[in-house]
């Protein structure tokens, strides 16, 4: 489940019979025939303690009764890609039904022809920025970089980007990763220099190196990995990371220290996994009723209880479908209303600028 949106196959009979259900809020009950038919659904890649994905396909299995093959739950999204790929002409327990992939590999997929299109029944309240638009894949999840901020050592939680700047945070700030090589790691430089640029994607990453190279200088930034054990300890005490591991690593520390996870005001970047059916799936229906049910207010709400945002978020927010004690787990809905996916093209050159230049311009090996 490791790794990273912007965007053939004509279906037989049985492949389609979904397509009814495109406009419907629930799947038909002729795809539910169908998929309690094939009578299995295989996965791969989905570890139980990633996103809360035990609980969902807990739920999924209830719900319809079907089976479901779970195959190499610690496998990345390449290794996703590839099972397709050595799995063509096979309709046995090997062949994956449904992948979900970093958000790169959709749109690589699609060109290899490895995927087919399935539009879900709430397929409107996905934004457009993530998903494509003839339904090959679509967004899942995503989560934003925030602010994990140890509550015994900073009183005052930075709001902003550019509050971490300030003398109060001096020896306090880390990344959740080597810039050079982590992609959360790069992300948090981007997503800093998206807030410094005002938005403007084609000068993030060098404001990012900018941000950091003053941080470093003033003598905020702390070179070190930032994870649950340095946070602890208090040489980390402020981490950027994805939000739904700095709720993690806090939580699973029992109040020791207290923390708070804080979303920035501005550049807030979102980094997105994406949904998709094989184009060779041995039990395309089930396939499909999967998919419906994980952009179902119910299996969105799933995701949620892992900490992960889906997708639906904002939609679930405003019909208020999202439960109270859900909530006050997370930073406040309002946060992720600025959320921003980058393109892949815009992801791609902010890496490359900041993983060549951090030495050069930021001058910190981060261990």
């Amino acid at each position: 489940m490791i790794s990273n949106l912007s965007r053939l196959l004509s279906l037989s009979t049985a492949m389609i019979v979904a397509s009814t259900a495109i406009a419907a809020a629930e799947p038909s009950a002729e795809l539910i025939a169908a998929a309690k038919k094939e009578g299995t659904l295989t996965t791969i890649a989905l570890p139980h303690d990633w996103c809360g994905y035990g609980d969902v396909i807990a739920g999924f299995k209830a719900k319809y009764g079907l089976e479901v093959n779970e195959l190499n739950p610690d496998a990345g999204s390449g290794d996703e890609v590839e099972a397709i790929k050595a799995n063509k002409g096979n309709t046995g327990p090997q062949a994956p039904d449904v992948i979900d992939v970093g958000l790169s590999f959709g749109p690589s997929a699609k060109k290899d022809g490895l995927i087919q299109p399935y539009k879900v029944s709430t397929w409107d309240s996905i934004p457009d920025t993530a998903k494509d638009a003839d339904g090959f894949w679509y967004g899942d999840y995503y989560g934003v970089l925030s602010f994990l901020v140890n509550k015994d050592l900073v009183k005052q939680s930075p709001a902003d980007w550019a509050d971490l700047k300030k003398s109060d945070y001096a020896n306090t700030v880390a990344l959740a990763g080597d810039p050079r090589t982590a992609n959360q790691a790069v992300q948090g430089v981007y997503a800093a220099g998206l807030s410094a640029s005002g938005g403007n994607a084609a000068k993030a990453g060098e404001e990012g190196l900018k941000f950091f190279a003053e941080l470093n200088k003033s003598g905020n930034f702390v070179p070190v990995v930032g994870k649950a054990a340095p946070f602890a300890q208090g040489s980390t005490p402020i981490i950027v990371a994805w939000d739904y591991n700095a709720l993690s690593w806090g939580q699973s520390l029992k109040g020791n220290p207290p923390f708070e996870v804080v979303v920035p005001k501005t550049g807030v970047v979102a980094g997105v996994y994406v949904q998709a059916i094989s184009a060779f799936a041995p039990h395309p229906n089930a396939a499909k009723l999967w998919m419906e049910y994980l952009y179902s207010d119910e299996g969105q709400l799933g995701w949620l209880k892992g900490y992960c945002h889906p997708i639906r978020f904002n939609d679930l927010a405003k019909k208020n479908k999202i439960p109270k004690d859900l909530l006050d787990k997370l930073p406040p809905a309002a946060a992720y209303e600025k959320a921003v996916f980058p393109t892949l093209e815009e992801q791609a050159a902010g890496k490359e600028a900041i993983t060549k230049n951090w030495d050069s311009v930021v001058g910190a090996a981060v261990k």
